[in-house]
């Protein structure tokens, strides 16, 4: 008997109505601008109830800023970090065509710090504060993003014999069962950030006490179960691993030592006297 025949396949189709080749509505896109969407209202809730230093229109040029750094960021941290930059050499136009996929989270938190750090500077407010803020809308997303991984069958799990292991046979997985790695890390990377960061940010005085430690406590956080994510994910084909390491998970080093310096030694407010 063959027990493969217990698992569901993957059929998903990664567009959203009808298409035409690669164009048309992907969910993908769709994960991308629900995430802004989401984070957009957040943040203009966050104003209106006097938790942040941006309201009204600022909050749509905040929005603005980070989308740029995102998409920037990562679109070339893909390229820089994990292909080695041989597309961009052998075809310069592929870093445009957004639509054949290829983004990496660590590139646009680098992109998404630039573009907080310009905003600061711009409007003269605490980069602390500013990075509280992203963060606490961040996993929003994470999640999207991920669930939109596992409907285009791509960044599939390790293989497994788990009843809900999934058969990526149509998107190069094989015929072999799989952990769906993705729907891991948007549990993970998405619901559990997402939670904490919004308790802390709503029911306690931290972006108040100490600037940055919601920031801090993120990038550990995101570090942490990216690690975690990595143990059931299939590295990356053709992609090198680094002292033995997947990329995700040498990368995520350094977001572990950023939040941890952020959240145990950032400023603190001064108590009133």
């Amino acid at each position: 008997m063959n027990l493969f025949l217990a698992h569901w396949v993957h059929d998903l189709s990664p567009f959203l109505g009808p298409h035409w080749g690669n164009f048309g509505l992907r969910y993908y896109g769709l994960a991308y601008v629900l995430g802004f969407v989401g984070g957009w209202w957040l943040l203009r809730a966050a104003g209106r109830a006097g938790r942040s230093p941006i309201r009204g229109e600022a909050v749509d040029d905040f929005i603005f800023v980070v989308v740029l750094g995102v998409a920037v960021g990562g679109r070339l941290g893909y390229f820089l970090l994990y292909d080695g930059v041989k597309t961009i050499l052998a075809d310069p136009l592929t870093i445009i065509r957004v639509w054949d996929g290829g983004m990496a989270s660590h590139g646009g938190f680098v992109g998404v710090t630039l573009a907080v750090t310009w905003f600061a500077w711009r409007r003269k407010i605490s980069f602390l504060r500013l990075g509280d803020l992203i963060a606490s809308v961040t996993p929003l997303g994470l999640l999207f993003g991920r669930v939109a991984n596992f409907i285009n069958g791509e960044l599939w799990g390790k293989p497994a014999s788990v009843p809900w292991a999934v058969i990526f046979s149509q998107t190069g997985g094989g015929s072999e069962p799989r952990h769906p790695s993705q729907l891991y890390e948007a549990a993970l990377e998405g619901g559990l950030l997402l939670a904490w960061t919004q308790w802390r940010f709503w029911r306690t005085d931290v972006t108040v006490r100490q600037p940055g430690r919601l920031a801090g406590e993120f990038l550990a956080g995101y570090a942490g179960v990216r690690m975690i994510g990595e143990i059931f994910r299939e590295p990356d084909a053709g992609i090198n691993l680094i002292l033995g390491l997947s990329r995700g998970t040498f990368y995520s080093v350094f977001l572990l030592l950023a939040g941890i310096g952020l959240a145990a030694f950032g400023p603190r407010a001064r108590p009133a006297a």
